[in-house]
């Protein structure tokens, strides 16, 4: 007797519905015919409804039918769940292997679905999701040494600090330390860039380029508050060529009279510079600073009014000490102010790294270039001395 428990495929429902027709055709009871193929009258009767003058060919086309059409609907249904997977990791671009391993977790833990489904989804190998990296020994005090930076000077990026590490004798690359920037959150806000076009004065740093140390220094002036309001009037000297900030006097006011004094100072320690570039303030063009440049042969290189970008050098310091010092600092006084300010200066200096000069700061570069400078010295020029000085002041 047939199984009655195991299912039939049409065709072979087709030819029992065939062999049943030809014995009732012979003379046997149905009761005979329904036991012989062992059904039931209930499924008898469904079989003819169902497959009544169908042949096998056709049965068997119906079953093919019937599998593609369950086949087109797990596709679709499979379509759809990677279209929600997809969804709801389409907040951000997954472009690090990291980023990808946490989303394939997140699609296994929301949809119950398998590491290969998940993987498969986002296009990530299974070897990559298996992938467990491979602690340095020497990661944690790198990590430490940068937090410890980012502390110090909370307005560099993550390329300054790879330049500060190198000094200190760090073996790291930029990318390195990038990927342990974003891996301790570490961010630094990004300012818009402005449009700058380039002015046409003679006196622009694109007419007259520095050409050697001590050929052109830039002056301007930039203003802050101390705690109670006051204003803060601060004088920025810097060497165009080696970008070192010479100096940064800090005052409540300054007259035509106290720059030259100062200049004069500077003159006798670091030497004459053959330019001295500046905007149109009026202690820049008063008659005292151009009798005393004019005396000492040191030639003015005056921008036009209302052209900052042509006086780049000093424009850019200007950016960097506000962003990483007036800006992050509230002085209570004004001598706080001017010890705090002449730190910076040293640290400007001294200890942070220049991207204009290759990665080295102001001082290597100047120390770097004298060292191997080969140019011919130039003729000798009448150096300052205490009595020229007093000479000019009182004239």
């Amino acid at each position: 007797m047939t199984n009655t428990r195991k299912r039939r495929k049409p065709e072979q429902i087709v030819k029992a519905l065939a062999e049943g027709e030809a014995m009732l055709a012979a003379g046997k009871t149905s009761a005979e015919v329904y036991q012989k193929l062992g059904v039931a009258e209930s499924t008898w009767m469904r079989w003819k409804k169902q497959f009544g003058g169908m042949k096998s060919d056709e049965a068997k086309r119906l079953r093919e039918l019937e599998i593609e059409n369950q086949r087109l609907k797990e596709l679709l249904a499979e379509a759809e769940l990677d279209k929600k997977m997809l969804k709801m990791i389409a907040g951000g671009k997954l472009l690090s292997p990291a980023r990808r391993r946490d989303a394939v977790c997140t699609l296994q833990n929301s949809f119950a679905v398998s590491e290969r489904r998940a993987c498969k989804t986002l296009s990530q190998p299974r070897s990559s999701q298996r992938y467990e990296a491979k602690t340095n020994e020497e990661e944690p005090r790198l990590i430490a040494r940068i937090l410890e930076l980012v502390g110090e000077f909370p307005r560099f990026g993550y390329r300054q600090i790879t330049r500060m590490l190198r000094q200190e004798g760090w073996r790291v690359n930029f990318k390195r330390v990038y990927r342990l920037w974003k891996q301790e959150g570490l961010k630094v806000p990004v300012k818009k860039a402005k449009k700058r076009r380039m002015g046409n004065a003679n006196g622009g740093i694109i007419r007259r380029a520095a050409e050697r140390p001590n050929h052109v220094w830039s002056i301007d002036f930039i203003f802050d508050r101390t705690e109670n309001g006051r204003s803060l009037k601060i004088l920025s000297v810097i060497d165009e060529f080696t970008r070192e900030c010479i100096a940064l006097e800090v005052g409540r006011k300054f007259t035509g009279d106290d720059l030259v004094q100062l200049l004069s100072e500077l003159f006798v320690i670091r030497g004459v510079p053959s330019f001295i570039r500046s905007d149109n303030g009026p202690e820049f063009i008063s008659k005292s600073v151009r009798t005393f440049l004019g005396f000492i042969e040191v030639g003015t290189s005056y921008i036009e009014p209302g052209s900052p970008w042509q006086n780049g050098y000093v424009e850019s310091f200007h950016s960097r000490f506000r962003d990483e010092c007036l800006a992050c600092e509230l002085f209570g006084s004004l001598t706080e102010a001017q010890a705090v300010i002449e730190s910076w200066r040293q640290t400007y200096n001294h200890r942070r790294p220049h991207s204009g000069l290759g990665g080295l700061t102001p001082a290597e570069f100047a120390s770097q270039w004298a060292a191997s400078s080969t140019v011919a010295p130039l003729p000798p020029r009448k150096q300052p001395t205490a009595n020229s000085i007093t000479q000019s002041l009182l004239s």
